[in-house]
């Protein structure tokens, strides 16, 4: 990109300090599709999985995973084994880090040429702007990490961070192999490609906004990579997936994981599992703060699993090298599942 075009989008976050009362005009969005209201419970409600139950061979609990990947893409994940003082503890510094004094931010403020540190994705002049706050680091393998992000995070958050990526590496490994087995397909199929895993983590705040119906957190997209996993901070209600052609909100449960289908495991699945729109949504009251995980091969080719390729299931998307496909979709802006379209076979 030519260096004119392309601007550094200031903090949303002390924008929203400044107690302003019209949203400026590169932030309004206003033409969101309206999300699902309904004052009953007859809203549907995402699969609950009981990860305990899976470790336990429970062959129910299997089968939900499965029904959930398939009609959802999407589920809240309990008892996931991760340390609970340390969910605690990450939460607590996610907070004191975005309170941070902006001279200390700075530190970790995105430049043109790299897309990891704070603020939002470098963005050209007249793109709009998100309600939100970000900090991307990629985490994992240890080779690729940026050599000043990780190291500038302040203690104790810093270890925290180190400890939680890692116990969510184990855990995204540990998923795919339940997996693998819903789908009866040959457990090295999907489980090579994960010999050395891809992780970035990221950080979301969405200020309290005055007009929130003018403005979108996150626009409408699905995740290029195999699995999100997602720590909702503070339980405020803003992530909203998009199922049956509506919006539907998200209630997240505590003491739980958000996970849900990215791309590249529609891909590897042959359409079996399916990755979901989704977007994040702001209100007028509370700040909501959010933790993600993305988790894809270092290495490797993205196609169907062989096994589940047959006369009857042709595959439906081409294979490509897992850098080729990364890139594809960054270069492609955050836009529904239209990369998915351009890797899909076309069948003429």
């Amino acid at each position: 990109m030519a260096g004119s075009s392309v601007v550094l989008a200031p903090s949303v976050q002390e924008l929203a300090k400044q107690g302003i009362t019209k949203v400026p005009e590169q932030y309004l969005q206003p033409n969101q599709d309206p999300v699902l209201v309904s004052n009953t419970t007859s809203l549907p409600q995402l699969p609950t999985i009981d990860f305990g139950k899976l470790l336990c061979e429970d062959v129910i609990e299997l089968e939900k995973l499965h029904n959930a990947c398939k009609e959802w893409g999407f589920f809240q994940l309990i008892n996931h084994g991760v340390n609970s003082s340390l969910v605690e503890n990450v939460k607590i510094g996610i907070q004191e880090f975005f309170n941070l004094p902006m001279e200390k931010k700075k530190m970790f403020w995105q430049t043109e040429e790299e897309m990891q540190g704070f603020g939002q994705h470098v963005a050209l002049e007249k793109e709009k702007l998100r309600w939100g706050d970000m900090f991307l680091v990629r985490t994992f393998p240890l080779h690729e990490r940026h050599p000043h992000l990780i190291p500038s995070i302040p203690q104790p958050l810093r270890d925290n961070l180190e400890s939680y990526s890692l116990e969510l590496k184990k855990l995204f490994v540990t998923i795919i192999e339940f997996m693998t087995k819903a789908l009866k397909v040959q457990p090295n199929e999907m489980l090579d490609l994960f010999e050395e895993v891809d992780q970035s983590i990221k950080m979301n705040y969405y200020p309290p906004c005055p007009q929130p119906e003018q403005v979108i957190g996150l626009n409408p997209h699905s995740d290029g990579v195999v699995l999100s996993i997602l720590m909702e901070i503070n339980e405020i209600q803003g992530l909203q997936i998009k199922k049956d052609g509506m919006w539907i909100p998200i209630n997240p449960l505590t003491n739980a994981f958000v996970v849900n289908i990215g791309d590249m495991l529609e891909v590897l699945t042959n359409g079996i599992y399916q990755s979901i729109e989704h977007r994040a949504t702001v209100n007028s009251e509370k700040e909501r703060i959010s933790f993600a995980a993305f988790h894809t091969p270092y290495k490797g080719d993205i196609g169907p699993a062989p096994s589940l390729v047959t006369p009857e299931t042709p595959a439906l998307f081409k294979t490509i090298s897992t850098e080729d496909y990364v890139n594809g979709y960054l270069a492609n802006k955050i836009n529904g599942k239209s990369y998915l379209e351009i890797v899909r076979i076309q069948n003429s």
